[in-house]
């Protein structure tokens, strides 16, 4: 850590840059003789990284910033807060702190936090990050699972990572660093709460056999993207309760709750007045079965995960009025669809989105959302809809 990076003229000059081509800026060297143009870049490339994702940090002066790989793994403050919000107690202990947001709002919520973090460079920053940010946190420089060792918490906070050789493969919690699956009953020996964090790409189901004592699941989504599964287990506990999803929007919240595996006879019809899509967070749940039993909807078809009712109420997803249904063959879509302007979607069709508007001239925007799927006769069809 170059404490040369931190005086007012190099952070002036970082503040200046922002905005500017770093491969030019490279090019022209560091006017500093202690900072290179390379240390620059990185904090260059982390508070730009950090301006939408980390605003706390953004608008703070002399944060020190990683590499940008550090920025891109790290919590959002947005999933950072909610994260903080599940659990309680006096004493947290994260031991893969990394940049130290998650850390960060535990802080807000506990009154003693214990950061771990393998990598020297990015403890050390963290720790200092944390005093410019007057927040009171012990920054340890070691490996969290063998260093609570003789210690208790109430909550004991891990975000297991990938190993890099699996990457956009299949994978399981045992597939990553650390191996939470073989530390299971180690660490509920040191908390009353276990959170895990993992990447939305894991399999719940898979999740469930490598893990005993699940209580509560969270699906986080922000912006309709779902960003982190939260996985709450406390020692005793042999089922699971609850799955929770959750769609972070600006200005409110949608979130949905019901049993992994509760059990309902969905009805299947054609379509009616108004179109339902539930949020990212509820299709990574799978939970199809209580959204109609907790709300007076009917499905599309099997796997076309789109509901439909004739009426309209609130919902945790976009909602539609039904303004046409034509089959999807080469008459109908001459005489209807081409060389309209429209937001396309598809839901159990074979063909994608852009191939659709390649071969039919359809340009993106406008008011009109059209849906190519196939309803519960397995027939293809198009539904031409207005949000509402």
């Amino acid at each position: 850590m170059n404490k040369s990076i931190l005086n007012k003229e190099v952070q002036d000059f970082i503040n200046k840059y922002l905005n500017h081509d770093l491969v030019k800026l490279t090019l022209k060297g560091s006017p500093f003789s202690k900072v290179s143009i390379q240390e620059i870049s990185i904090q260059i490339q982390g508070k730009s990284k950090a301006k939408g994702k980390l605003p706390t940090w953004f608008k703070t002066k002399n944060i020190y910033y990683p590499p940008k790989i550090h920025i891109e793994q790290t919590s959002s403050e947005v999933t950072a807060h909610y994260k903080s919000e599940l659990v309680k107690g006096n004493t947290i202990a994260d031991l893969t702190g990394g940049f130290g947001v998650d850390t960060y709002y535990f802080s807000k919520k506990f009154k003693e936090i214990s950061h771990f973090e393998t990598n020297a460079a990015l403890s050390k920053i963290a720790k200092h990050n944390f005093s410019i940010l007057n927040k009171t946190i012990c920054c340890y420089n070691e490996d969290g699972i063998n260093a609570i060792d003789d210690k208790k918490y109430d909550v004991i906070y891990i975000d297991p990572s990938r190993r890099n050789e699996i990457k956009g493969k299949v994978f399981y919690l045992s597939d990553c660093l650390p191996n939470v699956v073989n530390h299971l009953n180690y660490l509920l020996g040191r908390c009353k709460t276990l959170m895990i964090k993992t990447s939305p790409m894991l399999d719940i189901s898979a999740g469930l056999s490598e893990l005993n004592h699940v209580f509560e699941i969270h699906i986080v989504a922000v912006k309709n993207e779902v960003k982190e599964l939260i996985w709450l287990i406390e020692k005793g506990r042999e089922s699971l309760t609850n799955i929770i999803t959750v769609n972070l929007l600006e200005s409110s919240t949608e979130v949905f709750k019901a049993p992994l595996y509760l059990s309902n006879k969905i009805t299947y019809t054609l379509p009616k007045k108004f179109l339902y899509e539930p949020n990212a967070a509820i299709m990574k749940s799978g939970l199809f079965d209580a959204l109609c039993l907790q709300y007076p909807l009917e499905k599309l078809a099997p796997s076309s995960h789109l509901f439909t009712s004739d009426t309209i109420f609130d919902f945790p997803g976009r909602r539609f009025e039904i303004t046409k249904v034509i089959p999807y063959t080469k008459q109908e879509i001459k005489k209807d669809l081409v060389g309209l302007k429209a937001n396309l979607s598809t839901r159990n069709f074979p063909e994608t989105v852009s191939s659709l508007k390649t071969r039919w001239k359809i340009k993106d925007g406008g008011d009109l959302y059209l849906f190519f799927t196939t309803n519960k006769e397995g027939k293809k069809i198009i539904l031409f809809c207005k949000k509402e």
